[in-house]
């Protein structure tokens, strides 16, 4: 089995995407708030967003299951307040939920959490869970920047976020580090934003001692850990620096996914990460989603790479393409084995 720990719902139906403008103007304008009622997705049409694009991809591609939450540059926390937050959480929640019911084989419901600049995170924990308990959530994504790119947000270290990981590890769920939409014109938000929360995350981590308190909690950091695999030797530095173990001994509780769209990305990444701390990831139909005319391959057709590395032996790469998921997302693990897969 391949499991795909990262992928989002960004060919949900534009009903969807139609919802949510006029939930943004209706706050803006300081009108009431559309009914989530409004919003009618039918099945078949859920069937068809998935059907034509991930699914056709997946079985093109050679994966079989996929961590699927809610398109992440749709979460914008950094729109509104909390309530406005709280509502479209729920409402993009719902529908991932419903495909998970609708292809049970083929995705896993990773959740979106509520998050709001300035709010503290335990306002999440309603929705978390919701998801979880009702919705079957095997993860979530939970955002270090809900202001968006102002980075208004405390470290993830900082005890505001407690709450929330009390919770996770009480649920034995794991949250993957994924920030939104980039308001800030300095940062594009695939480009650099992405990548820049993604190294930003981990160097906060390097910083603390988070995992003393919670030796449990597990984050995934995607895009291949942004720019960390590249500047490991920078941050084993840095670690001595400041009097802190070496970077490795996070990779208990830290993975990184391959979301890394070239194979010297995705040869580095394996050559310097343990493959134990390596989940197998395409974010397919995301950010890059043209095909490299250096090889006539989709760029977001990771597998490719992960198959062609020569720093996985065969057990090392089933690590990547299956074992370390079931060990990071237990719940995923739990459901699998009733299922008999």
């Amino acid at each position: 089995m391949i499991i795909d720990c990262h992928g989002h719902f960004t060919t949900a139906p534009p009903q969807l995407a139609a919802w949510r403008e006029r939930q943004i103007a209706a706050f803006e304008g300081g009108g009431p708030a559309p009914d989530p009622g409004e919003l009618v997705v039918t099945d078949d049409e859920l069937r068809a967003a998935v059907g034509e694009n991930q699914l056709r991809l997946m079985d093109e591609r050679g994966s079989d299951l996929t961590v699927f939450s809610p398109r992440a540059s749709f979460m914008a926390h950094h729109i509104g307040d909390f309530a406005v937050s709280s509502a479209w959480a729920r409402i993009c929640n719902d529908l991932v939920h419903r495909v998970s019911l609708l292809h049970p084989d083929r995705f896993a419901m990773g959740a979106m959490l509520p998050q709001s600049p300035g709010v503290s995170p335990a306002t999440c924990l309603p929705e978390l869970v919701r998801a979880v308990e009702e919705l079957g959530a095997v993860g979530v994504n939970l955002n270090p920047d809900p202001s968006g790119g102002r980075w208004t947000a405390p470290p993830l270290t900082d005890r505001g976020w407690y709450p929330l990981y009390e919770a996770l590890v009480a649920y034995d769920v794991p949250a993957m580090i994924h920030v939104s939409t980039s308001c800030n014109p300095a940062f594009h938000t695939t480009g650099a934003h992405y990548l820049n929360a993604d190294t930003t995350a981990f160097m906060q981590l390097l910083q603390g001692d988070l995992f003393a308190d919670f030796p449990t909690l597990r984050f995934v950091i995607p895009h291949g850990g942004g720019a960390v695999p590249y500047h490991w030797g920078r941050f084993r530095g840095l670690a001595a620096a400041l009097g802190g173990p070496d970077p490795e001994e996070l990779l208990d509780n830290v993975f990184f996914d391959t979301c890394v769209y070239h194979q010297p990305g995705v040869d580095l990444l394996t050559r310097v990460i343990p493959s134990r701390s390596v989940l197998f990831a395409s974010e397919m139909i995301g950010a890059v989603r043209g095909v490299d005319p250096r090889t006539g391959h989709f760029f977001d057709d990771t597998k490719r790479y992960v198959d062609a590395t020569p720093h996985l032996s065969d057990q090392e790469r089933d690590a990547v393409y299956r074992a370390n998921a079931l060990r990071v997302y237990p719940r995923l693990a739990a459901r699998l084995a009733a299922a008999g897969r």
